[in-house]
């Protein structure tokens, strides 16, 4: 059965958890998407969804301009969950009354269930929620139930008396809020009745069903980088496809120390898939020289990488069609002004970094995909952990990871420092703790001392973060001796460097990378 068949709808209010709610539902294994909350009553009509979450939103329902809901999105007959900001707009077009708390709640707060059937199906009677509003429920719609409240806020969740709507005050798809998995799963698998059908494997077998149909007799050539989501496609399309998938490796001079020479080897001895290696590195840096803004190096980047394939596919001597890129979903989100009120955060070079106008048609199987789920896919098609577990690598390379204009000197430096870097959080058994680590260059110089003399030399930045998907990140709290055992290191052995700084930015605000 196709895993897509229950899919669950989010309409986002620019809620910075929206995100999360998706993933939380993925996790019980029901299909989620993610569409604005302008999005057109047909368009959602159109997608047969089993359940439908509102999600919170940063403005306040009776602002000028605030986005609203259609009330014939409530009429559809299917379940529907507001959260937050999604409990309000939904109140009040049934007739309630939203007005600014007396007590604005933002944190942990002690839930109190008054009735327990429905989203609190066997919690306990009290447990810590995360909250965060200024605005409270002052008057329910009629047909409307109190379901839990808290010491400030004596509408915390409520439900419907006669239609299956529902709604929370607090935020149940973020890790502070305890049973917040539990109650998001209750509403998809127990109220909207969906069964579970979102697996690794449903999603392998109609992914190497529906592979062939799109692909057609043409040939595809797979932009691989050795990262986890090249090599998992490869594996899928290799599957799907076989001898029709080409898989190219460009070396493009912005790779990691040793990296080209390992992702060659790995992909030839483990996966007996045939590999195009591309020499590209003096174009690549020919074409980033002088370039300093982030968004033209991705879209420099972007249009080099499609030229260098154009070129690679006529030699190939066959009908080559498709592009196979692993973008994925959070790729998509960030890339686009998808999300209701929310912006574009920055351009991936494998979506809005592409032309407009390509030779090749672009095929992405993990498009809709989150970054641990393409793991669980990986893990499914007995791909080795020691692959799995490598950390994300952008795709513009190093050259978002030196700030400034990326010359070969500087990517020299860089590729030092962060090489001992990595190095040491394996050996310390750091590495999997953390979702991803590396270096970054900066393009400024300072004053040091070294033996009995003064030096004015580079900074290099050290940025780990913890996280589940790459949509939130915290930076990783290591230790202070391995920081100063990897400075030490830096700085002794990386000539130009004289300074280490690290990163305690979380995301938001920040984004991983820093470019």
């Amino acid at each position: 059965m196709d895993p897509h068949s229950e899919c669950i709808l989010v309409l986002d209010y620019g809620s910075q958890y929206t995100q999360l709610i998706a993933r939380r539902i993925r996790e019980a294994h029901v299909y989620c998407e993610i569409l604005p909350c302008t999005a057109p009553l047909e368009q959602i009509r159109s997608r047969n969804p089993k359940g439908i979450v509102l999600s919170g939103g940063p403005m306040s329902v009776y602002d000028p301009g605030a986005p609203q809901v259609e009330p014939g999105l409530l009429e559809l007959g299917v379940p529907v969950l507001g959260i937050c900001y999604g409990l309000q707009v939904m109140a009040q077009v049934l007739g309630g009354r939203v007005e600014r708390a007396e007590r604005r709640e933002f944190g942990p707060a002690e839930l109190i269930i008054d009735r327990g059937n429905g989203l609190f199906e066997g919690l306990p009677e009290r447990f810590t929620v995360w909250m965060s509003h200024s605005d409270h429920l002052s008057a329910l719609p009629e047909e409307f139930e109190v379901l839990a409240h808290t010491a400030s806020a004596p509408v915390a969740a409520v439900r419907s008396r006669t239609r299956p709507l529902y709604g929370v005050q607090f935020h149940p798809e973020v890790a502070h809020t305890a049973y917040g998995r539990e109650i998001l799963e209750r509403f998809v698998r127990d109220i909207c009745g969906c069964r579970g059908l979102w697996t690794p494997e449903a999603f392998i077998e109609g992914t190497l069903r529906r592979l062939p149909q799109e692909v057609g007799q043409g040939h595809v050539v797979l932009a691989l980088s050795g990262g986890v989501d090249s090599t998992v496609a490869a594996v899928l399309l290799h599957r799907a496809l076989g001898d029709r998938l080409h898989c190219i490796f460009v070396d493009n001079g912005l790779l990691r120390l040793g990296e080209a020479e390992e992702v060659v080897r790995t992909f030839r001895e483990h996966f007996a898939i045939p590999l195009h290696v591309l020499q590209a590195q003096d174009l690549f840096l020919e074409r980033l020289r002088g370039v300093v803004d982030p968004e033209a190096k991705r879209r420099l980047i972007g249009h080099t990488f499609i030229e260098v394939f154009e070129r690679a596919i006529d030699e190939l001597g066959v009908p080559v069609t498709f592009l196979a890129q692993g973008t994925l979903y959070p790729d998509v989100i960030e890339s686009t002004a998808f999300r209701g009120p929310s912006a574009t955060i920055k351009t991936h070079h494998n979506v809005g970094g592409l032309p407009e106008r390509m030779r090749l048609r672009l095929l992405e199987p993990f498009r809709e995909l989150f970054k641990d789920e393409v793991r669980a896919v990986g893990r499914a098609l007995g791909i080795p952990e020691s692959i799995l577990r490598r950390h994300p690598f952008p795709g513009p390379g190093l050259a978002v990871r030196v700030i400034g204009e990326v010359t070969p000197e500087r990517l020299a430096i860089l590729r030092r420092a962060d090489a001992i870097f990595i190095e040491e959080l394996r050996r310390w058994g750091l590495y999997d703790a953390v979702w991803q680590a590396f270096a970054v260059f900066l393009p400024l110089q300072t004053v040091g001392v070294m033996g009995d003399g003064r030096t004015y030399e580079h900074v290099v930045a050290l940025r780990a973060v913890t996280s589940t998907d790459g949509m939130t990140a915290d930076w990783a709290r290591l230790p202070d001796e391995f920081l100063a055992h990897v400075s030490a290191r830096i700085t002794g052995e990386v000539a130009g460097i004289n300074r280490v700084v690290y990163d305690i930015s979380s995301k938001p605000p920040a984004t991983i990378e820093w470019e």
